[in-house]
Protein backbone atom coordinates (compact mmCIF):
# COMPACT_ATOMS: atom_id res chain seq x y z
CA UNK A 1 0.00 0.00 0.00
CA UNK A 2 1.46 3.28 -1.16
CA UNK A 3 0.84 6.79 0.86
CA UNK A 4 -2.80 7.59 0.05
CA UNK A 5 -3.82 4.34 1.28
CA UNK A 6 -1.95 4.26 4.34
CA UNK A 7 -3.27 7.38 5.21
CA UNK A 8 -6.85 6.75 4.55
CA UNK A 9 -6.57 3.25 6.50
CA UNK A 10 -5.20 4.69 9.06
CA UNK A 11 -6.50 8.11 9.84
CA UNK A 12 -9.99 8.16 7.23
CA UNK A 13 -10.80 11.93 7.38
CA UNK A 14 -8.03 14.34 6.90
CA UNK A 15 -7.16 17.52 5.98
CA UNK A 16 -4.23 19.27 4.34
CA UNK A 17 -2.68 21.67 6.94
CA UNK A 18 -3.54 24.73 5.26
CA UNK A 19 -7.47 23.70 5.24
CA UNK A 20 -7.20 22.27 8.53
CA UNK A 21 -6.57 26.08 10.04
CA UNK A 22 -9.40 28.07 7.31
CA UNK A 23 -11.95 25.53 8.58
CA UNK A 24 -11.22 25.70 12.40
CA UNK A 25 -10.92 29.37 12.56
CA UNK A 26 -13.50 29.22 10.34
CA UNK A 27 -15.84 27.31 13.30
CA UNK A 28 -14.49 29.23 15.71
CA UNK A 29 -15.33 32.26 14.07
CA UNK A 30 -19.05 30.56 14.50
CA UNK A 31 -18.39 31.07 18.58
CA UNK A 32 -17.32 34.02 18.89
CA UNK A 33 -13.63 33.70 18.26
CA UNK A 34 -11.15 35.10 16.06
CA UNK A 35 -7.69 37.09 14.98
CA UNK A 36 -8.76 40.55 17.71
CA UNK A 37 -10.32 39.19 20.17
CA UNK A 38 -8.08 35.61 21.13
CA UNK A 39 -4.71 34.74 21.11
CA UNK A 40 -3.82 30.92 19.84
CA UNK A 41 -1.99 28.58 21.53
CA UNK A 42 0.15 25.84 19.70
CA UNK A 43 1.53 22.64 21.11
CA UNK A 44 3.39 20.43 18.97
CA UNK A 45 7.03 19.09 18.43
CA UNK A 46 10.18 20.60 18.43
CA UNK A 47 10.75 19.46 14.78
CA UNK A 48 11.45 22.09 12.12
CA UNK A 49 9.05 20.14 9.84
CA UNK A 50 6.35 20.86 12.33
CA UNK A 51 6.59 24.96 12.17
CA UNK A 52 4.84 25.27 8.87
CA UNK A 53 1.50 24.37 10.44
CA UNK A 54 2.67 27.03 13.20
CA UNK A 55 3.01 29.22 10.77
CA UNK A 56 0.00 28.57 9.00
CA UNK A 57 -2.27 29.06 12.67
CA UNK A 58 0.08 32.46 13.50
CA UNK A 59 -0.89 34.04 9.69
CA UNK A 60 -4.17 33.14 10.55
CA UNK A 61 -4.63 34.30 14.01
CA UNK A 62 -2.19 37.06 14.00
CA UNK A 63 0.22 35.73 17.02
CA UNK A 64 0.45 32.64 18.63
CA UNK A 65 1.71 31.43 21.88
CA UNK A 66 4.40 28.50 21.60
CA UNK A 67 3.81 25.61 24.42
CA UNK A 68 5.80 23.22 22.36
CA UNK A 69 7.71 20.41 23.27
CA UNK A 70 9.13 17.21 22.33
CA UNK A 71 6.42 15.20 20.22
CA UNK A 72 3.95 18.18 21.48
CA UNK A 73 4.15 16.92 24.66
CA UNK A 74 2.46 19.72 27.30
CA UNK A 75 5.11 20.32 30.24
CA UNK A 76 4.53 24.36 29.82
CA UNK A 77 1.84 23.87 33.01
CA UNK A 78 0.39 26.07 34.91
CA UNK A 79 3.13 28.62 34.51
CA UNK A 80 3.15 28.66 30.44
CA UNK A 81 -0.53 28.64 30.21
CA UNK A 82 -0.94 31.13 32.65
CA UNK A 83 1.23 33.24 30.44
CA UNK A 84 0.06 32.86 27.63
CA UNK A 85 -3.81 33.39 28.99
CA UNK A 86 -2.53 36.62 29.93
CA UNK A 87 -1.32 37.86 26.39
CA UNK A 88 -4.70 37.22 25.12
CA UNK A 89 -6.90 40.53 24.15
CA UNK A 90 -9.07 41.99 26.64
CA UNK A 91 -12.73 42.79 25.10
CA UNK A 92 -15.03 43.78 27.50
CA UNK A 93 -13.77 42.10 30.39
CA UNK A 94 -13.64 38.61 28.37
CA UNK A 95 -10.67 37.19 26.78
CA UNK A 96 -10.68 33.85 24.44
CA UNK A 97 -7.89 31.49 23.76
CA UNK A 98 -7.25 28.92 21.14
CA UNK A 99 -5.34 25.68 21.86
CA UNK A 100 -4.11 23.43 19.12
CA UNK A 101 -2.25 20.49 20.56
CA UNK A 102 -0.86 17.97 17.55
CA UNK A 103 1.94 15.73 18.08
CA UNK A 104 3.33 14.29 14.45
CA UNK A 105 4.14 11.18 12.24
CA UNK A 106 5.34 10.68 9.02
CA UNK A 107 4.64 8.11 6.50
CA UNK A 108 6.92 7.73 3.28
CA UNK A 109 6.17 7.06 -0.20
CA UNK A 110 5.75 3.37 -0.08
CA UNK A 111 3.66 3.30 2.88
CA UNK A 112 6.48 2.82 5.81
CA UNK A 113 5.00 4.79 8.74
CA UNK A 114 7.71 6.65 11.14
CA UNK A 115 9.87 7.40 7.87
CA UNK A 116 10.59 10.46 6.29
CA UNK A 117 13.16 12.73 4.15
CA UNK A 118 14.70 15.61 5.18
CA UNK A 119 16.06 18.54 3.31
CA UNK A 120 20.09 18.59 2.73
CA UNK A 121 20.12 15.16 4.46
CA UNK A 122 20.87 11.68 2.67
CA UNK A 123 19.08 8.96 3.35
CA UNK A 124 15.91 7.95 5.79
CA UNK A 125 14.67 10.06 9.12
CA UNK A 126 11.94 9.62 10.98
CA UNK A 127 9.25 11.20 13.30
CA UNK A 128 8.71 11.90 15.68
CA UNK A 129 12.33 11.37 16.77
CA UNK A 130 11.06 11.40 20.49
CA UNK A 131 8.80 8.50 20.19
CA UNK A 132 10.59 6.42 17.48
CA UNK A 133 13.44 6.29 20.68
CA UNK A 134 10.75 5.82 23.19
CA UNK A 135 9.03 2.66 21.24
CA UNK A 136 12.80 1.53 19.85
CA UNK A 137 13.28 1.08 24.26
CA UNK A 138 9.86 -0.03 24.51
CA UNK A 139 10.37 -3.04 22.32
CA UNK A 140 13.94 -3.78 23.51
CA UNK A 141 13.15 -4.06 26.94
CA UNK A 142 15.71 -1.38 27.68
CA UNK A 143 13.51 1.49 29.20
CA UNK A 144 16.04 4.23 31.41
CA UNK A 145 13.93 5.80 33.45
CA UNK A 146 17.06 8.09 35.23
CA UNK A 147 16.53 11.53 35.46
CA UNK A 148 19.03 13.07 33.44
CA UNK A 149 19.56 16.96 33.71
CA UNK A 150 20.81 17.32 30.14
CA UNK A 151 17.65 15.62 28.38
CA UNK A 152 14.96 16.55 30.18
CA UNK A 153 12.11 16.81 27.80
CA UNK A 154 12.92 12.79 27.15
CA UNK A 155 12.58 11.67 30.19
CA UNK A 156 9.49 13.27 31.42
CA UNK A 157 8.08 12.50 27.71
CA UNK A 158 8.67 8.98 28.86
CA UNK A 159 7.77 8.62 32.55
CA UNK A 160 4.29 10.52 31.73
CA UNK A 161 3.56 8.15 28.44
CA UNK A 162 4.07 5.31 30.57
CA UNK A 163 1.26 6.01 32.83
CA UNK A 164 -1.08 5.75 29.90
CA UNK A 165 0.14 2.12 28.56
CA UNK A 166 -1.15 -1.31 30.28
CA UNK A 167 2.01 -2.99 32.20
CA UNK A 168 4.33 -4.98 28.99
CA UNK A 169 2.22 -3.51 26.65
CA UNK A 170 4.49 -2.39 23.53
CA UNK A 171 2.90 -0.24 21.50
CA UNK A 172 3.54 0.62 17.69
CA UNK A 173 4.69 3.84 16.59
CA UNK A 174 1.02 4.72 15.36
CA UNK A 175 -0.93 3.92 18.56
CA UNK A 176 2.09 5.43 20.75
CA UNK A 177 1.51 8.58 19.09
CA UNK A 178 -2.53 8.61 19.06
CA UNK A 179 -1.63 7.65 22.90
CA UNK A 180 0.42 10.64 23.17
CA UNK A 181 -2.00 13.20 21.26
CA UNK A 182 -4.71 12.19 23.83
CA UNK A 183 -2.43 12.63 26.75
CA UNK A 184 -1.23 16.18 25.13
CA UNK A 185 -5.29 16.93 25.39
CA UNK A 186 -5.53 15.52 29.05
CA UNK A 187 -2.94 17.56 30.44
CA UNK A 188 -4.15 20.90 28.87
CA UNK A 189 -7.38 19.83 29.63
CA UNK A 190 -5.99 19.83 32.92
CA UNK A 191 -4.26 22.86 33.50
CA UNK A 192 -7.48 24.44 32.10
CA UNK A 193 -9.67 23.41 34.70
CA UNK A 194 -7.45 24.76 37.32
CA UNK A 195 -6.81 28.51 36.47
CA UNK A 196 -9.46 28.91 33.98
CA UNK A 197 -12.18 31.14 35.14
CA UNK A 198 -15.17 30.45 33.01
CA UNK A 199 -17.52 33.28 33.97
CA UNK A 200 -14.60 35.82 32.04
CA UNK A 201 -12.94 33.28 29.74
CA UNK A 202 -14.13 31.54 26.71
CA UNK A 203 -11.54 28.80 25.42
CA UNK A 204 -11.43 25.83 22.37
CA UNK A 205 -9.13 23.05 21.93
CA UNK A 206 -8.19 21.46 19.02
CA UNK A 207 -6.67 18.17 18.88
CA UNK A 208 -5.03 15.82 16.39
CA UNK A 209 -2.22 14.33 14.58
CA UNK A 210 0.03 16.26 12.38
CA UNK A 211 0.88 13.88 9.28
CA UNK A 212 4.12 14.43 7.40
CA UNK A 213 3.79 12.50 3.47
CA UNK A 214 6.07 12.55 1.01
CA UNK A 215 4.96 15.74 -0.29
CA UNK A 216 2.88 17.39 1.48
CA UNK A 217 2.02 17.63 5.18
CA UNK A 218 -1.96 16.45 6.68
CA UNK A 219 -3.87 16.82 10.28
CA UNK A 220 -5.84 14.21 11.63
CA UNK A 221 -8.33 16.18 13.61
CA UNK A 222 -9.03 13.72 17.38
CA UNK A 223 -11.15 16.38 19.28
CA UNK A 224 -12.45 19.94 18.53
CA UNK A 225 -14.88 22.19 21.37
CA UNK A 226 -15.19 25.13 22.34
CA UNK A 227 -16.59 26.66 26.25
CA UNK A 228 -18.19 29.52 25.58
CA UNK A 229 -20.08 31.52 28.27
CA UNK A 230 -19.62 28.31 30.55
CA UNK A 231 -21.20 25.69 28.36
CA UNK A 232 -18.78 23.31 25.99
CA UNK A 233 -19.99 22.98 22.75
CA UNK A 234 -18.45 19.87 20.27
CA UNK A 235 -17.62 20.83 17.02
CA UNK A 236 -17.33 18.50 14.23
CA UNK A 237 -14.39 19.37 11.51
Amino acid sequence: MGFDEILIKLFGKYYTEADFVEKTYAEMNKFGFDANNAIACVSVCRDEITQPLIALIRNKWGEAFNLSSLAGMFFAGQTGLAAAMHHSPNIGGKERYVFYSLPHIAIDADGRIGVCKRIGRQGESTACGALVAFQKELSEGKLNLSMDDIDIEQNLLKRRLLREIPYGHVPDLLELTKITQKVVQKDIEYALNTIVDRRKSDYAVISGVQIHGPEHNYVWVASCYAVVNEVMEKIEI
